[in-house]
């Protein structure tokens, strides 16, 4: 709403308001005749009339109200509206934000480009320091999750740092080798019996088949039709994992080479299993599984660093740990 002037065209010069004093034959005796007494109370009559029209004009209230507001903001702050923080943006700063610039945009940013990155950069340092004076960083899971993986990161960077001997990397293959040991192999024939064909009944025809295959091993007895391969060679077991499904490769393992085992139920259906050769994973020697061996002896460092620097912080702190009481906790 736009404010009207009308009320201030109501008021009068301060010579309408107070009529002249005129002497009345003493130098403490002062009169005011009527005619100007009539003036002076239509005159204030007036003015009170545009004072409270002012007042219902919400602008009126606003610079009132904001008047107010400076006069007692500048009191507080000792008349001093001065910045009272700095913001250094350094050229190191600037040539990065150029290089990630032309990264991202596969070609030399524009100078308006550049000024953008310095202006965000900017408010996001001004909004970062504001949040900190109204303690929003202080309980939020988010900051405090980032704060850990950044002491975290400083452990392992120093790890980092940390070069293995090749007497290291030999100790640690021989107290772990079943970790670099090559996996087992398997060559097995097998006969595979469908559910879905033969419904109920497949289960009892499992059964029969395979109390005749035991009877004789090499008794040719065709199952149903199935992708699945009726032999396999010499083949790794996570190679036999992926082509009949983790539930075979597991049985499989577990079973004694030469006899006629089963039946092995997997998504497919029933299977008969007889294990032809059986070829367990060797040690292999450091030469050959070096990078593997140097890959994970850092990693156990890196937790060993991590759990000896967290023990040295833990001793700094008193830490209680208040159990409730309800619920039938002690």
């Amino acid at each position: 709403m736009l404010f009207s002037a009308q009320p201030l065209q109501q008021c009068i010069a301060a010579d309408d308001i107070i009529a002249p004093v005129r002497g009345s034959g003493s130098s403490s005796e002062m009169q005011i005749d009527e005619k100007n007494l009539s003036q002076v109370e239509r005159t204030s009559s007036r003015l009170l009339r545009g004072a409270r029209a002012a007042a219902r004009e919400p602008i009126v209230v606003f610079l009132i109200f904001g008047a107010l507001f400076l006069g007692a903001y500048q009191v507080v702050a000792g008349h001093d509206a001065g910045p009272s923080e700095e913001i250094v943006v350094s050229a190191e700063q600037i040539e990065q934000f150029h290089n990630l610039l032309a990264q991202s945009l596969q070609r030399p940013p524009t100078e308006q480009e550049v000024k953008f990155a310095i202006d965000d950069f900017v408010k996001e340092e001004i909004y970062y320091r504001e949040a900190k004076k109204l303690g929003l960083d202080q309980d939020d899971t988010v900051i405090r999750r980032r704060l850990r993986q950044k002491m975290e990161f400083l452990g392992d960077v120093a790890a980092e740092q940390i070069k293995p001997t090749d007497a290291e990397l030999q100790s640690y293959l021989a107290a772990n080798k079943e970790k670099f040991a090559g996996e087992p192999s398997f060559a097995f024939q097998q006969v595979f019996l469908s559910a879905d064909r033969r419904g109920g009944a497949a289960s009892g025809d499992a059964d029969a088949a395979l109390r005749s295959l035991q009877g004789n091993p090499d008794l040719p007895i065709a199952g149903d039709p199935s992708s699945l391969p009726p032999d396999m060679p010499l083949t790794g077991i996570s190679d036999i994992s992926a082509i009949f499904g983790g539930e075979f490769a597991a049985a499989l393992q577990g079973l004694k080479p030469g006899i006629w085992a089963g039946p092995v139920t997997t998504p497919f259906g029933l299977h008969l299993v007889r294990v032809i050769e059986r070829k367990e994973g060797t040690a292999p020697d450091l030469a050959s599984v070096r990078a593997d061996v140097e890959r994970e002896w850092a990693y156990a460092r890196r937790q060993e660093l991590e759990e000896a620097r967290f023990a040295e912080y833990l001793k700094t702190y008193k830490v209680r740990i208040m159990i409730s009481k309800q619920d039938g906790q002690p």
